[in-house]
């Protein structure tokens, strides 16, 4: 008897983190399938499936290939989640809607009684205006490329206190995109991006920096899958696994990101994390030297501060949108705001303290013939502006990387709170 067929299906799929979500909770069959659109009608008519996730662009293609679609899926007019039951039909349910009211509550973005603006007309579009309608949003509002309220109008929709992304800018590995700016909605109060890599979008970051309740879409994702599983295999699943699977996938996925004065001992103490965690060590100075084809000190010598600056800004918007990652960052890095963008968009920012006696200044172009002393107070209030945390580096590197793992893993830890 053939295998069932467990997977997410979708067109492009190389960014996604279904399986090990699924993997989490059990489903160890779980794989990406990506096909063309002509190609769906014959795979869903295979007798061997087990249960499916549709994404984008499938979510109302596949609509008409089912054979009994739940009511209220049918109302939302998208499905995610396919069964083949034992009477051979192909039933479908859209859980998304379980899931992103799962992830505006863990944010404490409230719906209920607020203007509601959607970015995008898709399949999630759809799930996102029956969600704010269950909640009582007073008036909801779908902005798309299109249609009668595009992005070129957008200060007719000023009063708008929440806004909802539901479209892929911003998505690896275009990150740092925005579908829009959120100094023309002046009244908002909370933001809700479906996009889950990076972990922090351009958008969200613009709602952290006004203080908004925010949140990515994992949170909506795992609750869907989780959901999804339940009708895959006719099981109930604990409410504590979506806390618990999401607090994983976070402290998988985030970079651990050092800073500190040049000297403070990020290298090393980079590769004795690489060595404990396993994860690769990216030292943004090395890549530097690569793109140059020079030294740092050549660099500096030949080519200025701000030529070194530009390529360091490059490194880190290259780097930093990758997941999973230790990223070593020149000593320099923060003179420059927008790289904490970059920086945090998917990582953990630890700063390295060390005493300046014990600060080497040999091949460190702006480290000859100053006073630490200075530059250390020069650069205290960026450091402190970038960091997540601090971490003493007096003692071993492998004591430091120690302590730096053990607030890594605490923070998603709480997350599970």
């Amino acid at each position: 008897m053939p295998e069932k067929i467990y997977g997410l299906l979708g067109r492009k799929l190389g960014h996604s983190w279904s399986v090990p979500i699924h993997a989490a909770a059990g489903n160890k069959a779980y794989r990406l399938i990506e096909l063309e659109p002509e190609e769906l009608p014959a795979f869903l008519a295979q007798p061997d499936i087990g249960g499916l996730n549709v994404t984008i662009p499938y979510k109302r293609d596949v609509m008409p290939l089912c054979d009994v679609i739940d009511p209220h899926a049918q109302s939302i007019g998208s499905v995610n989640t396919l069964v083949r039951r034992q009477d051979g039909k192909l039933y479908a349910w859209n859980t998304d809607i379980s899931g992103f009211l799962y992830m505006a509550r863990r944010a404490g973005v409230e719906l209920r009684g607020r203007n509601v603006v959607i970015l995008g007309s898709g399949g999630t579009s759809l799930t996102a205006q029956a969600a704010a309608r269950v909640c009582g949003a007073q008036k909801v509002t779908v902005v798309s490329r299109h249609g009668a309220d595009n992005y070129k109008n957008l200060d007719r929709h000023a009063d708008a206190e929440i806004v909802v992304n539901t479209t892929p800018v911003g998505m690896y590995p275009r990150t740092g995109e925005a579908a829009v700016d959120l100094v023309r909605f002046p009244a908002c109060r909370g933001v809700l991006d479906v996009v889950y890599n990076p972990r922090r979008t351009a958008l969200l970051l613009q709602a952290e920096a006004r203080g908004l309740p925010c949140s990515d879409g994992l949170p909506m994702l795992v609750f869907q899958a989780t959901a999804a599983e339940e009708f895959f295999f006719d099981r109930k699943i604990d409410p504590v696994e979506n806390p618990r699977i999401l607090a994983l996938l976070r402290r998988e996925m985030e970079n651990i990101v050092l800073i500190g004065m040049p000297g403070c001992g990020k290298s090393t103490v980079g590769a004795a994390l690489a060595a404990l965690t396993r994860r690769e060590a990216v030292d943004l100075d090395v890549e530097i030297v690569k793109a140059a084809g020079k030294s740092i000190p050549d660099i500096f010598a030949q080519d200025g501060e701000p030529a070194f600056r530009e390529l360091e800004r490059k490194a880190a918007a290259k780097f930093s949108r990758e997941s999973k990652k230790i990223l070593i960052c020149g000593g320099g890095i923060v003179k420059n705001l927008q790289n904490y963008e970059f920086l945090h968009q998917n990582g953990r920012i630890y700063q390295l303290a060390r005493d300046l006696e014990k600060l080497p200044t040999d091949g460190r172009p702006l480290s000859q013939g100053v006073d630490l002393a200075v530059m250390a107070a020069e650069r205290a209030p960026l450091y402190q502006r970038f960091r997540d945390a601090l971490i003493d580096n007096n003692g071993t590197p492998a004591n430091t990387a120690d302590a730096i793992w053990r607030d890594f893993c605490a923070d998603f830890d709480f997350e599970r709170t």
